[in-house]
């Protein structure tokens, strides 16, 4: 069970969480016509009075990109103003997760994004490890990523996310922890809900936008980090066989931060993975307020 923060965003107004609620008829709920945001929070360690959000202001601008393809034009300060005027009502106490959401709202059974009302909810819960810290076992996936030919993959768009269902479960039922998809070309793009790293011979390498992967900004970080910490980075298509020889596998994202992988499918990774770890430890330190080079990522509310 999910503990939900007790205060929501929905249809203009605070309101109690569990008052927050749509009709069945809702057209998005229906069709897929809803473009989702996501981010963590933490009580700032040396100050109990802040709560620290990480690249609050490219989580606003991806999603009111991503609300340009459902023909819903919000900006990205009203969505950063609702956020943060959602965690003072909330007056959060341990590590949570925002998820924000723009859909159409109307009800109705016609497919379409042309006249119909728009809107946006903002609802958060308590959230500690997404995934189990020490790593995940991985297999490939039998579903594919939809290529951007026929879906805007440049959005986080909620319709997607059949597809990665398909792939959780799939991997759970058998046996592993996390599913990893191949692209329409065989090439590997993504995890379920996180990018994906590989390290070979001290290089790091990851697949690029044409990989039909989500712009992650978990991904954009990584990427920052490891260039400062020296580690070369190279976007460049991945064939699956070299995820079996990898020195190391990583998968990042919001809810997951950096995560080890251990194993694909009957192939098991190294024990020893020295550049994930180094990363990791940058990036927790990062969220945390504690590296002043990076502070400019770290956005503080003051409750």
């Amino acid at each position: 069970m999910y503990n939900f923060l007790p205060i929501a965003y929905f249809e203009d107004n605070f309101i109690p969480f569990s008052d927050a609620k749509i009709s069945i008829a809702t057209h998005a709920l229906h069709y897929g016509t809803g473009a989702l945001g996501g981010l963590r929070g933490i009580p700032d360690p040396q100050d109990s009075t802040r709560i620290l959000l990480f690249r609050l202001d490219r989580h606003c601008q991806r999603l009111s990109t991503s609300a340009k393809f459902l023909h819903y034009d919000i900006s990205a300060e009203k969505i950063e103003e609702t956020i943060i005027e959602f965690i003072k009502k909330n007056q959060p106490s341990t590590s949570f997760y925002i998820r924000p959401f723009v859909y159409t709202a109307d009800l109705g059974i016609a497919p379409r994004l042309h006249s119909i009302k728009k809107d946006f909810f903002v609802y958060g819960l308590e959230l500690g490890e997404y995934s189990s810290p020490t790593g995940v076992t991985c297999r490939i996936s039998s579903w594919y990523r939809q290529t951007d030919v026929s879906f805007p993959l440049r959005g986080k768009i909620s319709a997607a996310y059949i597809t990665s269902s398909l792939a959780k479960t799939e991997a759970v039922e058998s046996g592993f922890d996390e599913a990893i998809l191949m692209n329409s070309q065989g090439k590997v793009s993504e995890a379920s809900g996180m990018n994906i790293f590989i390290v070979r011979n001290g290089q790091i390498f990851t697949p690029g936008f044409e990989q039909d992967i989500l712009e992650g900004i978990t991904r954009d970080s990584v990427m920052k980090l490891a260039g400062d910490l020296g580690f070369k980075v190279i976007e460049r298509p991945i064939d699956k066989s070299e995820l079996f020889i990898a020195d190391e596998v990583f998968l990042c994202g919001t809810a997951a931060k950096v995560l080890p992988v251990l194993q694909i499918e009957n192939f098991k990774l190294p024990e020893s993975r020295p550049i994930t770890e180094k990363l990791r430890d940058k990036f927790t330190a990062i969220t945390e307020n504690r590296d002043p080079k990076y502070q400019d990522w770290v956005f503080p509310v003051s409750l």
